[in-house]
């Protein structure tokens, strides 16, 4: 165990330092990095480990021809990571902190990420099919979650698909959900390009959900803004709960004829 590991067991249950692939070393692929990874982080994929190698918080020995060579080290130092976004909801910035304080044999202080408060009561309306994490998020980091490389985001952006938040350059949950899905989609050959009419579709819907809710924006009433925002949302449920009854109707008969 390597000094970094020796002082990252005592913080963290074995939490290894810098590549340590040394001779006759038994050394990993980054397909094979990814497959040992998978089994705690489903939503890893090879664009997201290149980008953690890419901001300095691993760095895998490289052979004659340049292939990259993961160690023992390298996959928990990866572990730590993910875990640390997932469980700490922490920045890349604070990771790398955390990650040199155990390179120099220190104990770092853990220090918790900007939770998301549980909704009470439960999560109603798109919330519920959603989630209900508000959190904001840089580009980088969007791209770390989701696991895409620049080009792709920009393609989606492109589209329609993705957008940072007005007046700022940050993300929300929703441009998670979107940029994931999209990206599973993508395995079926299903691109970008092809989901314009996805969103022409919620932009009319938007519309007529605004156009449904508008007599609420004249009443006044301290709760108006409460009871319009939980109308639009109750209604934006329900047509999501049509459309997906109306495609699954659309694809009983396309087998059945």
């Amino acid at each position: 165990m390597s000094g970094f590991a020796a002082a990252a067991h005592a913080a963290r249950s074995g939490v290894p330092g810098r590549s340590s692939a040394g001779p006759g070393a038994k050394v990993l692929t980054i397909g094979q990095v990814m497959e040992r990874l998978r089994a705690d982080f489903d939503d890893i994929t090879l664009s997201k480990i290149r980008f953690l190698e890419a901001e300095g918080l691993v760095e895998p020995a490289r052979t004659s021809s340049n292939y990259r060579k993961y160690s023992a080290d390298d996959v928990a130092r990866l572990r730590y990571v993910l875990h640390a976004q997932r469980e700490r909801f922490l920045p890349l910035r604070v990771i790398k902190e955390e990650l040199a304080s155990l390179d120099r044999g220190e104990t770092p202080v853990h220090r918790p990420g900007p939770r998301p408060l549980p909704p009470n009561p439960g999560p109603t309306g798109l919330d519920a099919i959603l989630g209900a994490e508000r959190d904001r998020m840089s580009r980088r980091e969007l791209l770390a979650a989701v696991g895409l490389p620049e080009e792709d985001l920009a393609d989606l952006e492109r589209h329609g698909l993705v957008a940072p938040i007005a007046g700022g350059g940050y993300y929300d949950a929703d441009a998670v959900v979107v940029a994931r899905t999209v990206a599973l989609l993508a395995g079926h050959g299903v691109q970008a390009r092809h989901l314009r009419a996805a969103r022409t579709v919620a932009d009319r819907e938007a519309g007529l959900i605004e156009a449904a809710t508008a007599p609420l924006r004249g009443q006044r009433g301290a709760d108006n803004s409460g009871r319009h925002a939980q109308t639009a949302d109750e209604l934006a449920a329900l047509l999501v709960r049509l459309h997906a009854a109306l495609l699954r109707s659309r694809l009983a008969a396309a087998r059945s004829s």
